[in-house]
């Protein structure tokens, strides 16, 4: 077996692992969630996000001095407030609509992220990737219809943390064109941590000492799983790893059902599928048309994603 199949193959288990324990984070989420303030929740599991932040960055090349260097400081402080934001609506949305169906919305990403690139980015997308969004939209709309009955409010909050996780994957776009990946990690965390513990205290509980343990072991799987996947993107490309990501769906879905006692109909399969296919080919088409592009540069304005 050649290096780099054995470096890709070392990938994709990052990736799997990554991925495996994003769910047991997420589960994590869902029962404190429904305890606990989820703005509580994401303080203190950000404070670990950002201690492991500051120990990537002072081991990296240069230490903290260079990686805290950026040209876009306020770009890296937005992302920052915007993924922390994004998180405390995550775990809402796990304690309201449950993990099975807020997975199932969040896969839409992908498209919200093709949609804000034309406007944000100034890219324009060609009629393959216009179909995709719109058969997308569709499974959207059928995962949001899971019954007969009429239309659930608490369905607008996955869907508003699509749309911010979405901005956030635009900005970090912007970010990249100036900034090391290190130190728009950098910014991540130490942005993110001093937002919520600027109005975190202000809902500060007691935690029972049981979930104490259930606490650190958020801690404990949000470092891990963003170390596990940073090693996965070191060996692989971003259209290699984006693919695999939706089974975060199959393994939420999973816990959902065995654990919390979430249902899945039809409608919500049925459109899982769809969004996933969608995402997979927009993420797909993004990948061919970045490699045309670098082989043939054009003008940006000229660009066109089809």
């Amino acid at each position: 077996m050649t290096v780099g199949m054995t470096s890709k193959r070392t990938g994709y288990i990052f990736v799997l692992l990554a991925l495996v324990i994003f769910s047991i984070q997420d589960a994590i989420s869902k029962h404190l969630g429904s305890l606990y303030p989820p703005v509580f929740i994401t303080m203190i599991r950000y404070w670990a996000f950002a201690a492991f932040a500051i120990a990537l960055a002072a081991r990296s090349r240069g230490g903290l001095a260079v990686t805290a260097r950026t040209k876009r400081p306020v770009l890296q402080i937005l992302r920052g407030i915007l993924l922390v934001g994004q998180i405390v609506i995550v775990i809402i949305s796990f304690s309201r609509v449950g993990l099975a169906h807020s997975q199932a919305i969040f896969s839409s990403g992908p498209l919200f992220v093709a949609l804000l690139s034309m406007p944000l980015l100034g890219e324009r997308v060609g009629w393959r990737r216009w179909t995709a969004i719109i058969v997308g939209l569709l499974g959207v709309l059928l995962i949001l219809k899971p019954d007969d009955s009429s239309f659930d409010i608490n369905f607008l909050i996955p869907i508003s943390s699509a749309l911010i996780f979405a901005i956030y994957v635009i900005s970090t776009r912007l970010v990249s064109r100036d900034d090391s990946s290190i130190t728009s990690f950098f910014y991540t965390g130490i942005a993110g941590a001093v937002a919520i513990t600027l109005i975190g205290p202000f809902y500060w509980t007691t935690l029972a000492p049981q979930d104490w343990a259930w606490m650190l072991l958020l801690c404990i799987t949000g470092t891990t799983s963003h170390f596990f996947l940073i090693k996965a993107y070191e060996l692989l490309d971003a259209s290699e790893v984006q693919p695999l990501t939706y089974l975060q769906l199959v393994f939420a879905s999973i816990i959902g059902v065995s654990i919390f006692g979430e249902t899945l109909n039809l409608n919500m399969i049925l459109g899982s599928v769809i969004v996933v296919c969608a995402g997979i080919f927009t993420v797909w088409r993004e990948s061919i048309v970045a490699r045309r592009n670098a082989k043939n540069p054009e003008p940006p304005s000229s660009q066109t994603l089809t």
